[in-house]
This record gives structure tokens, C-alpha cells and sequence, in this order.
């Protein structure tokens, strides 16, 4: 077998996240020729050309995109055992938590609760899309990511998804639309709908149950962000197709009201993880507590 230099793998690690030899060298220390020199050597060892250049710019081919995967999968997983085995001396902990941008604020709330207020933890909450949070945690930058949808797996993807929540689904608007406990149709047949996006699971739930009841509501609006048609329906809007625990605020105070729970509709949340030599102790207690 022939051994990898890791000096050479960081060089190229440090180039292909430029795009720039000059920038690099530059940031690196280093003289252009050394670092070419660095590569050319990798590139020999690998038996494969990792970059293609084009005007002045370095581009990664096929076996160079390969490799940094590799890459920074290696360096991170680097860093994170360091890391760990700095904190095993240490009373404070820390947990990078991503979360699916358009997810309810007080789902995540009340997932999170295990561990709000504990003074040794230190928690650091990202949002985004599904794409970015699960790179995210390929290359160990997250911990852990809070979805709606359970991510495809096959023998390539490493990802653990755990289901931790679900709820029915309702419809929900201001006490002015009618008497709680309204029928179905009689509601969607006088007040226009707040409704997710066509990417959604629920929205799709939806469809298939208006299609199947022979109703044709109006569309309101069309959000892919659960606090969007939280206050959309506080607007008055429409009524809006949500889980009740969106908008448990709002029907505690009454300032929303539960009409309907619409029959065989549910939401589904997912905690997912990955296999980790050293996993991070704070989440055993999140899904034990949500599982």
C-alpha cells in the first residue's frame, strides 16, 4: 500500500477551496512553485490529475472532487477528535444543532428542551436547506439536524434518521371564521386556504384529501415557511394547513382556533445523525427524550 503524505493532502485541501494557486500561496506562506510541487506530487501518488486549469483559475476533476471529499472528511474528523479529547478534562460541552430553515420554531424548542439552561452547555443553532445541513454534518460541522422529511439513504449515505415528533395536522384561523368543530367543507368552502408549498409532505397530504372529498378550496397563499403562514393566519389571511404546535401560542391565548383536524393528515420530524467514532455525549439525552 502506498502511503498518503497528509502534508501534500492539506495543500490540496487549502487549493481546491481557493480555486487559486497565487491566493493560496500567498495565505500559505509559500511560493507558488513550492505548492505546485506539493501538488504535482500528490497527483503522482494518486495516479490521477486533480486539477484542470482554465485562464486562471484551478478546477477539480472528477478524481480531484473525489479526493477532497476525502479530504476534508479526514481533516474534520481530525479536528473533532482533537477537539473531544481536549474537552475530557473540561466541565462545559457544546452541540451544533441545523435545523431545517422553514422548520416550527417551537418544535425545535421543545426538542431543544432537554438541555435549555444547562450553564455548562454551549449550544450553536444553524439554519438552511436540507442540501447544506446534511453536508453540513457529512463533513462534521453539525452534530445533529432537525428535518420534516427523512433523507434518502442507501449504502453510500451514512445519515441515522430518527423520527422524534409527529402531530396531526389542522386547520387553523381566526374565531371570526366560524364555531369550532366547523365541518370540513362547510369551512374550505367559504374561507381560502394558507397552504405549504408543493415540495411539502403535508401539502401533498392535502391534494390527495381534497381530491378525495371532491372539493376544490381557493389558495390563499403558497409558503414554504411555517412562521410565514403562522402570521398569515394571525392576519386573518385565510386558514392556514399547519400542525397545531406552530401556532400553540396563539391558540393558547385564543387568538387562533383549531377548527378541524384534518383526517389522516400528520406531520412527521426527524432528528438525523452519522456514524462517528466519537459522537457527541449531548445527543443521547435529545432523542431519548424526544424518541
Amino acid at each position: 500500500m502506498v502511503d498518503l503524505n497528509y502534508h501534500h493532502l492539506r495543500y490540496f485541501r487549502a487549493v481546491a477551496h481557493d480555486g487559486n494557486l497565487t491566493r493560496t500561496a500567498e495565505r500559505l506562506n509559500l511560493s507558488q512553485s513550492a505548492l505546485s510541487i506539493q501538488i504535482k506530487q500528490l497527483e503522482e501518488r494518486l495516479g490521477h490529475a486533480l486539477f484542470e486549469r482554465r485562464g486562471r483559475q484551478l478546477y477539480l476533476t472528477e478524481a480531484g472532487r473525489i479526493a477532497l471529499d476525502h479530504a476534508d472528511t479526514i481533516f474534520s474528523t481530525g479536528e473533532e477528535l482533537v477537539e473531544t479529547l481536549k474537552q475530557s478534562g473540561r466541565s462545559r460541552r457544546s452541540i451544533r444543532i441545523g435545523a431545517l430553515a422553514t422548520l416550527s420554531r417551537n418544535f425545535q424548542m421543545e426538542f431543544l428542551r432537554p438541555i435549555l439552561g444547562m450553564s455548562n452547555v454551549d449550544m450553536i443553532l444553524r439554519s438552511g436547506s436540507t442540501g447544506e445541513l446534511l453536508a453540513a454534518l457529512e463533513t462534521l460541522n453539525l452534530d445533529i439536524v432537525l428535518l420534516n422529511q427523512a433523507p434518502m439513504t442507501d449504502s453510500l449515505t451514512p445519515f441515522i434518521a430518527q423520527h422524534v415528533y409527529q402531530q396531526r395536522v389542522s386547520l387553523i384561523g381566526k374565531p371570526s371564521y366560524g364555531a369550532r368543530g366547523a365541518m370540513l367543507a362547510d369551512l374550505l368552502a367559504v374561507h381560502p386556504v394558507i397552504l405549504p408549498t408543493l415540495e411539502s409532505g403535508v401539502r401533498a397530504q392535502f391534494d390527495a384529501l381534497v381530491e378525495r372529498l371532491g372539493l376544490t378550496p381557493q389558495i390563499a397563499a403558497e409558503v414554504d415557511d411555517m412562521a410565514m403562514m403562522r402570521l398569515l393566519a394571525r392576519e386573518g389571511v385565510g386558514l392556514a394547513v399547519l400542525p397545531p404546535i406552530v401556532v400553540k401560542g396563539e391558540l393558547e391565548a385564543g387568538t387562533l382556533v383549531e377548527f378541524d383536524t384534518l383526517p389522516g393528515m400528520i406531520e412527521s420530524f426527524f432528528a438525523v445523525t452519522i456514524k462517528r467514532r466519537f459522537p457527541n455525549s449531548l445527543i443521547r439525552p435529545l432523542l431519548e427524550a424526544n424518541g
